[in-house]
């Protein structure tokens, strides 16, 4: 049984067609990556997963239930959380607030206390700036916050946008090895990644994008193999 399912989706920004049929599937506890250029559609895919888009054409399900028509705050109900590009937390919150928003759906208050101990053992950095103004900080720190406030809805899919984008190399690495770590506890992910490596590296599958076509889609060792993957995205062979 797959998780999520997109079969034939098109979405439009106006006139233009961003996404065109794309069919993609992701299994429970995979982690799935979309390779593509800027504007193939990738950030849109998720965006249409979410609810933040919606498709002109084709379906999207969610553990067998069309998300058709479905508002972004159901989704979220329904186990799906997005970490969009650019990190955008609450800037005057503290980062113990923005984990608390990070909750707005649940009344489990001790389970939401028992995912923030959670979320602060994952990143300790969070814990020792708990009551700091999020927007004083560092973008890797800002980055941090942004997945651990996507973990307070307790998702069963967490859609991962740009994570490493305009972070440090050794921050790179950081966030890549959370990935690793929240992947182990189960949790299914579809990463959108300029560092088209380091993701097929860590994923189970990928797609790759071209102008709002899915034009390749194996499995992620496979890809990274994969010549015409490696010259355009990989930089050429590792």
């Amino acid at each position: 049984m797959s998780l999520l399912d997109l079969e034939n989706v098109h979405v439009h920004y106006g006139a233009i067609h961003a996404l065109k049929g794309v069919t993609i599937t992701v299994g429970p506890g995979q982690i799935v990556t979309l390779v593509g250029a800027n504007g193939a559609g990738k950030s849109t895919t998720l965006r249409a997963i979410s609810g933040l888009l919606r498709p002109s054409q084709g379906t999207i399900r969610f553990e067998g239930k069309s998300l058709a028509g479905c508002p972004a705050h159901d989704i979220v109900k329904l186990g799906v959380s997005h970490v969009p590009e650019g990190r955008i937390v609450f800037a005057n919150l503290s980062v113990e607030d923005n984990l608390e928003l990070g909750a707005y759906l649940r009344k489990d208050r001790a389970g939401i206390i028992q995912d923030r101990k959670k979320v602060y053992a994952i990143f300790p950095r969070l814990e020792e700036r708990r009551r700091q103004a999020s927007g004083t900080l560092s973008g890797g720190e800002q980055q941090m916050l942004a997945i651990g406030r996507a973990l307070m809805s307790r998702p069963k899919l967490l859609l991962m946008d740009e994570p490493s984008l305009g972070l440090a190399p050794i921050l790179v690495r950081e966030i890549f090895r959370v990935i690793r770590e929240i992947r182990e506890q189960g949790m299914t992910i579809v990463l959108v990644e300029q560092n088209a490596r380091m993701a097929l590296s860590v994923a189970d599958r990928g797609y790759v994008l071209e102008t709002g076509v899915v034009c390749l889609a194996d499995r992620a060792d496979a890809l990274l193999k994969n010549p015409e993957v490696q010259a355009a995205y990989l930089g050429g062979a590792a």
